[in-house]
C-alpha cells in the first residue's frame, strides 16, 4: 500500500546569504529571536517570551544527548596534519561501553588529509601518555583502532583531554574554548553526539522556571545525532538519497508521561520528532508481528508502505507492552527514517526549531510539518533579520 509518489517530492531550497548564517551564539542564549508560526499567522518575539505562546499542561520534550570532542588532530613526521573524525563506536559497537574502554577501542571515523596517510601509524602524545592510531581498511569513513599505555585512563578522558568541539562544516571556522559549553544544550547528559540538537540551545534555567510556573512539563529522550545530518541531498530524486542512521532511547516511564500528556505535545527539535515518530512505527510494527527484538530498527522508506490509520495511543502502548513482558526499562532502537512532505505526524502539535539548510532533509521536515507555509515562513525570517543554521535563531511552529 505504497501511497508515496518519489517523482512528486521537491528537493527543497532557497538562497541563504553567507552574512545570515550566525557564525557565533547570541551572548545569552534565550536573548535570541523567535518566530512564532501559528494557525497561518506569522510574528516575531525574542525566544525568553516562549512559554507565552504554549498551551498550560503541554508536555515538552528534548534531546538530552550530548555533544563529545569528536575531532581528533594527529601530525605526521613530515608536518602533515591527518584529522580523525569520530563517527561511530565499532568495537564495543555500545556508545557509553566504548566510552569506558581501557587500553584499545574501535570507531568508525572520516578521515581527513587522508591521501597523505598511507598505513602508517600515528602517534600523539599527552600529559606523559601516548595515543596510537591504526587505519584497519581503505574505505573512508575507516575503521580506526585506538590504542594507549595507560591502563588509568577512558577513551572519554582521552578525548576529552586530546578532542576537539565538532563545529558545524558551515561555520567556516576553528573551534574555540567557548564552543566546548556554548554549542551544547544545558540539559545534555549523555555522549553521544557529533552535533548539537540547536533547537534546545537557547533554553535556560529561567525558561525553565516560566514553563514549570504554566504547568508546562517536560521529559527527556536520547538521541545521538551524527554528521549525515550535515549532508545535502544531491540528488534530484529524493528515491537516491541515503538517509543517515541514529540511535535513539528514552525510559518506559517518559514513554508513560508521554501518553498521559497526548496530543498536547511539543518537539524540542527535529531529532526529538524523529524519534517520537520513528517510535510510533515501530509500534505499528510490533501491532503487525513484523517487529524485531534483536534490534529494533527503522529503515528509510518502510513506513509509507506500512498501514497508515493505527492511532498513536494504540501503537506506544504496544511498546509499553512490550516492555513490561521483557522486562525492560528503556526502549532503544535506530532509525534511518525520512520524513517528507506528505507525511502525516503522528505524535506532537508543535515542533520548536532552528532555520536549516537549503537542500537538506531537515528542511523537508520542516516542509513536512507546515506544509507549503514553509516558504513563507524562511521569507520572513530572511527579511526580518534572524540569523540561520546551528547558532542562529528558533521558531516555533503549532498546528
Amino acid at each position: 500500500m505504497n501511497f508515496l509518489n518519489f517523482n512528486e517530492i521537491p528537493i527543497l531550497t532557497y538562497h541563504l546569504p553567507e552574512e545570515k548564517i550566525a557564525r557565533f551564539p547570541t551572548e545569552n542564549r534565550d536573548f535570541s529571536k523567535l518566530l512564532i508560526y501559528e494557525k497561518n499567522t506569522i510574528r516575531s518575539t525574542l525566544f525568553r517570551e516562549i512559554s507565552h505562546f504554549i498551551e498550560k499542561n503541554s508536555l515538552l520534550i528534548f534531546n538530552n544527548t550530548k555533544v563529545f570532542p569528536a575531532r581528533l588532530i594527529f601530525e605526521k613526521n613530515t608536518g602533515a596534519k591527518i584529522e580523525i573524525f569520530l563517527l561511530k563506536p565499532f568495537i564495543p559497537a555500545v556508545y557509553e561501553e566504548s566510552f569506558r574502554s581501557k587500553n584499545f577501542c574501535t570507531w568508525e571515523c572520516l578521515i581527513g588529509n587522508a591521501k597523505r596517510w598511507q598505513n602508517q601509524t600515528l602517534t600523539k602524545i599527552f600529559d606523559d601518555n601516548i595515543l596510537t592510531i591504526e587505519k584497519l581498511n581503505a574505505e573512508n569513513p575507516a575503521l580506526i583502532r585506538f590504542q594507549w599505555n595507560n591502563s588509568q585512563i577512558s577513551f572519554s578522558e582521552i578525548i576529552e583531554k586530546c578532542g576537539k568541539t565538532p563545529l558545524p562544516p558551515y561555520l567556516k571556522r576553528e573551534a574555540l574554548t567557548q564552543d566546548k559549553e556554548n554549542y551544547q544544550t544545558i540539559y545534555a547528559k549523555i555522549d553521544g553526539s557529533v552535533a548539537a540538537p540547536t533547537a534546545g540551545l537557547h533554553f535556560t534555567e529561567t525558561i525553565f522556571e516560566n514553563l514549570k510556573n504554566k504547568n508546562i512539563q517536560r521529559c527527556e529522550l536520547t538521541l545521538h545525532v551524527g554528521a549525515g545530518t550535515f549532508k545535502p541531498i544531491s540528488t534530484t530524486d529524493i528515491s537516491k538519497h541515503e538517509m543517515h542512521t541514529e540511535h535513539f532511547s528514552i525510559s518506559k516511564e517518559n514513554l508513560q508521561k508521554f501518553l498521559q500528556f497526548f496530543p498536547k505535545i511539543i518537539s524540542v527539535g527535529t531529532t526529538s520528532l524523529r524519534t517520537l515518530e520513528s517510535i510510533y512505527w515501530l509500534g505499528v510494527k510490533l501491532l503487525l508481528n513484523s517487529f524485531s527484538l534483536s534490534k529494533n530498527f527503522l529503515s528509510q522508506w518502510e513506513i509509507y508502505s506500512l498501514p497508515q490509520n493505527i492511532e498513536t495511543k494504540t501503537a506506544f502502548e504496544a511498546i509499553l507492552t512490550y516492555l513490561e513482558n521483557e522486562k525492560i526499562e528503556n526502549f532503544e532502537g535506530e532509525t534511518q527514517l525520512i520524513i517528507v512532505p506528505s507525511y502525516q505526524f503522528r505524535t506532537v502539535k508543535g515542533l520548536i526549531t532552528n532555520f536549516h539548510q537549503p537542500q537538506s532533509t531537515l528542511l523537508l521536515l520542516v516542509a513536512a510539518f507546515v506544509g507549503e507555509k514553509w516558504k513563507e515562513i524562511y521569507d520572513f525570517a530572511l527579511n526580518n533579520d534572524f540569523r540561520f543554521l546551528s547558532y542562529g535563531d528558533s521558531s516555533l511552529l503549532l498546528k
